[in-house]
């Protein structure tokens, strides 16, 4: 006999359906609490149209081919006589049930697999989260090509916004109508990837920040990953996410199990910002988030200052000026280690290059932390250059197929963690480096894509992402004060599970202001502020060659974990004033940005890009204006603001950006020329306020406090 249960979030009901068949969700979406699941069920039980098998299959939390699902399954795999291709589930022992938490049982006795389904909805919180393991109770080897779990979407969801990209143009959002089809998602890149992020929101027509019913989705896993957004021929409509797997990369073993990444799930009946902020607070929930506690150190990154060419009287200096503009920590990127001298060496060699260093690293570190900053260093453990010593003593140790030539990457191979002596080295040597010196910062950074990724004879990006996370693991229970910054050229690994084991992701290579402004925006709609990397770099872009001033550099940066990306010994006295300026005013508002909740506006002006935060008691407020183009019109828009509280009364100012350059136009609005002006928080959302013309690529910091 089929069963109901419901599960409750903080503003979101779950009903699922169990005992007969595989395990569904029957319901998910606004709060149902005092309805009973049965009569729910009744409600939206389907009639059968003619031409169709007798019983229709459901859209179960893993669809079954074998049951008629003509949708993607959720399992796919068989063993070597043939069988087990399409298995059909029934329940083998009752649910679990347990704070919020699901467990769900079921068995096929002639395919002989068995699997759980967890589901987790915490009662103060607005995400699903669900994960499946399945178990080989037979007595042969059975192969698994997919084991993906799914959930439904109501029919009023019939529109798509998911994030392409490429290296220094991540989190590029598009949307797509969605009509009869699917939309198919996949990731082979051993990474998160830059184009084929496992992110995914579902609305209702024409759903924006504040507007419109919206389903998001995201899958915590760090290497290869599927989204399928279907909607059937017979109107019903589903999210599959699994890990993409390889044929032949995982086989179970009689009795072993394999358990599936989270999927990650957040609802809302009041548009996209709405679902952003309830995975924000997911993450800033969990175990080990950053908190206000310990605020976010601003930090100076040596990349764009040296590149290779490290020089220990220059480091010195460019420590002392990062002290004297605020900063409070220091890291030393790429080009410390052996032979280190370019792009083409060195790489798995990870001892301090003797040359540039001859007494080590200690000078430096012992410099740094005593003006008061923490040191920070920078590694790519999951890489090997051939032209390496490791490389040369261990060829072996690469993660490709030693059948066919070696495709290189940046001048780089993979480097196999999963292969035994491969993660023990590079353990000691992560573990030396971290155990001699005052090391408070790891940049971990990896650089290229899988390509023919060769473990024990067999696809092994699944073994290198497991391994990946052991060696974080091990390496932070030893070293529990050291955070660790996911990098990945950028933002090319970004997801939930690789923030299980780390604190911060570096958003993009790209520090062009203009870009980042873009970037930012779709990193947002997944990530909190205080996770994203963000730095100001020099007049001219690194990668795109582009100039700005510092106030619209510094404005973009100001909105997520701050940091500085240039050689500030080529600045003038001024320039560094400036800089220390605009540190001095993010630390000030430290505290909103990475404890507020994100707000992003909605503009018919495609000149205009707005977002910021709102602090929770909703008193306080700071967002940036950016105009990022030439405007049709000659005069802006009116600046409508969101998620304020509307009988609230709001004094309204523009700060002053340090090295801000251009002028507002013949005249100011009124209201600037007052200083200031004082509005409820419903005017301020309905009627907005004029701001002054701007130049393109320039930027406002407004800020909204209470009005006594």
């Amino acid at each position: 006999m089929t069963e109901f249960l419901m599960m409750h979030g903080l503003t979101c009901s779950v009903v699922v359906s169990h005992g007969e068949g595989p395990p569904c969700v029957v319901y998910w979406g606004p709060s149902l609490p005092d309805d009973d699941p049965n009569e729910i069920a009744a409600a939206l039980g389907r009639p059968l149209p003619h031409a169709t098998i007798d019983v229709e299959a459901p859209v179960a939390l893993i669809p079954e081919l074998g049951s008629g699902f003509f949708g993607s399954p959720g399992i796919k795999g068989s063993r070597a006589d043939g069988s087990g291709w399409a298995p059909r589930f029934t329940e083998s022992k009752p649910p679990e049930l347990e704070d919020g938490l699901v467990r769900l049982f079921c068995e096929d006795e002639v395919a002989a697999l068995s699997y759980m389904v967890e589901l987790w909805l915490p009662s103060d919180r607005d995400v699903l989260a669900a994960r499946a393991s399945l178990t080989n109770a037979g007595n042969t080897d059975y192969s698994l090509s997919r084991l993906s779990l799914s959930l439904p979407l109501p029919t009023q969801v019939d529109e798509i916004l998911d994030f392409s990209g490429r290296w220094c143009d991540e989190f590029h959002p598009r949307r797509t109508e969605w009509e009869a089809g699917a939309i198919i998602n996949e990731n082979r890149r051993g990474r998160s990837s830059h184009d084929h992020v496992a992110v995914l929101f579902a609305g209702s027509s024409g759903f924006d920040e504040n507007h419109g019913e919206v389903y998001g989705f995201h899958l915590g896993w760090s290497g290869n990953s599927r989204l399928v957004a279907e909607r059937l021929s017979d109107g019903r409509r589903y999210l599959q996410a699994g890990e993409l797997l390889f044929a032949g990369e995982v086989s179970l073993d009689p009795g072993e199990t394999i358990t599936a990444p989270w999927l990650y799930g957040a609802y809302a009946a009041t548009g996209l910002g709405s679902v952003s902020r309830r995975f924000h607070d997911y993450l800033r929930a969990r175990e080990g988030h950053p908190t206000l506690d310990s605020p976010r150190k601003v930090l100076l990154n040596t990349w764009e200052a040296v590149y290779f060419d490290h020089d220990l009287p220059t480091l010195k200096r460019l420590a002392d000026v990062a002290a004297e503009v605020g900063a409070e920590r220091f890291v030393l990127d790429d080009g410390w280690f052996h032979r280190r001298d370019n792009d083409n060496a060195g790489l798995g060699d990870w001892w301090v290059d003797a040359t540039k260093y001859p007494d080590g690293l200690e000078p430096l570190v012992d410099h740094v932390t005593g003006l008061g900053l923490e040191f920070g260093l920078w590694v790519e453990p999951e890489m090997v250059n051939p032209d390496s010593d490791l490389y040369r003593n261990h060829p072996e140790w690469v993660l490709a197929d030693p059948a066919y030539e070696l495709v290189l990457g940046r001048n780089q191979l993979v480097l196999n963690l999963a292969h035994p002596d491969a993660y023990a080295y590079i353990f000691e040597k992560l573990d030396g480096l971290l155990t001699s010196l005052d090391i408070g910062y790891v940049k971990w950074d990896m650089n290229r894509d899988h390509v023919q990724p060769v473990h024990d004879g067999r696809p092994g990006t699944r073994a290198q992402t497991l391994a990946l996370y052991r060696l974080l693991e091990e390496l932070t229970t030893k070293h529990p004060d050291v955070e660790i910054e996911s990098c990945s050229s950028g933002g090319g690994r970004a997801d939930f599970e690789i923030l299980r084991h780390t604190r911060r992701i570096w958003t993009s290579d790209c520090n062009d202001a203009l870009e980042r402004q873009r970037i930012q925006r779709g990193f947002s709609m997944l990530f909190p502020p205080e996770l994203m990397g963000a730095h100001v770099g020099p007049h001219v872009s690194h990668t795109t060659r582009r100039t700005h001033d510092l106030g619209f550099r510094g404005a973009i940066a100001f909105m997520g974990h701050l940091g500085i990306e240039w050689n500030l010994l080529t600045a003038t006295d001024d320039e560094r004033a400036q800089v220390a300026e605009l540190v001095r005013l993010h630390k000030k508002f430290r505290p909103l940005i990475h404890g507020g909740d994100m707000v992003r506006l909605d503009s018919h002006d495609e000149a205009t890009m707005t977002q910021g935060v709102v602090s929770r008691d909703k008193v306080e407020a700071l967002f940036v204006y950016a105009r990022v183009t030439t405007a049709r019109s000659s005069v802006p828009d009116p600046v409508q603001f969101a998620y304020l509280d509307p009988d609230r009364k709001y004094r309204a100012q523009i700060l002053a950006l340090p090295g801000r350059s251009g002028d507002f136009g013949r005249t100011q609005p009124a209201w600037m020329a007052n200083g200031s002006v004082v509005l409820s928080g419903r005017a301020l959302m309905k009627v907005g306020i004029q701001p002054p013309v701007l130049d393109p690529e320039s930027a406002l910091l407004f800020h909204l406090t209470e009005a006594e």
